[in-house]
């Protein structure tokens, strides 16, 4: 709607409470039967995000014009052509806030790998902690989908790769994660520039041409790990 009404200044609002409300309907939607589960999550966030996917093309198929598409049509798909350093500003400034956030909570995110009852018997409020990290990752999301667009599969990729490497304390893992997903990134900008000459292939499609393949492995290893 912001880059409809050509009102740049707003994108990041948007992305804000676009961020919010979504992450308020999947948690609605997944502890309506009570508990939540990952399973529930899964469900539930695809559930939303096809009623925004919706929603979205409505109003490009309704208030949009030529310039405005190909706007949103390169937004969605993930981009840096676009960005200045000036754009990097306050990006720069939540992403530094949410690093140095979270990587002085490795201790309460190694109680939650035990389990719920182990977390518990910690001493742990998992239902706080798990409502601030979600609303901590839903802001930081929307600051960066609102600089670059929607980069798909990052999330997914290098936390696997830094739990290779540094195994699964979260005081190695959290910083190992960040620069991987942070060279990931510049790599695979680099490669979108230089792959159809006299083209920019925009970012989300090279991630997303990695990143599913890399799904199919995860899934595809945990079921023979259920097997065994």
């Amino acid at each position: 709607m912001s880059i409809i009404l050509g009102l740049k200044v707003m994108i990041s609002l948007g992305a804000f409470l676009g961020a919010i409300l979504a992450t308020i309907a999947v948690l609605i939607i997944a502890s309506m039967q009570g508990r939540m589960t990952t399973s529930s999550l899964i469900l539930s966030g695809t559930v939303v995000n096809a009623l925004f996917l919706a929603f979205s093309n409505f109003i490009i198929s309704v208030g949009a014009n030529a310039d405005s598409v190909m706007t949103i049509k390169f937004w969605t798909m993930g981009s840096l052509a676009g960005t200045s350093w000036a754009d990097l500003v306050l990006p720069t400034i939540v992403v530094g806030m949410a690093f140095l956030f979270f990587s002085t909570q490795y201790r309460v995110f190694n109680a939650m790998m035990m389990g719920d009852e182990a977390a518990l018997t910690l001493g742990i409020p998992l239902r706080f902690y798990w409502y601030l990290y979600v609303t901590m990752v839903a802001v930081l999301t929307a600051v960066l989908v609102a600089t670059c667009g929607i980069i798909g599969f990052v999330g997914l990729i290098t936390p696997h790769l830094a739990r290779g490497l540094v195994g699964t304390n979260y005081r190695r893992l959290f910083p190992v994660a960040t620069l991987l997903g942070a060279l990931f990134v510049i790599w695979a900008d680099v490669l979108s520039r230089i792959i159809i000459p006299n083209a920019e292939l925009p970012i989300g499609i090279f991630t997303a041409l990695v990143g599913a393949p890399f799904f199919i492995y995860i899934v595809g290893g945990r079921r023979r790990e259920v097997r065994v």
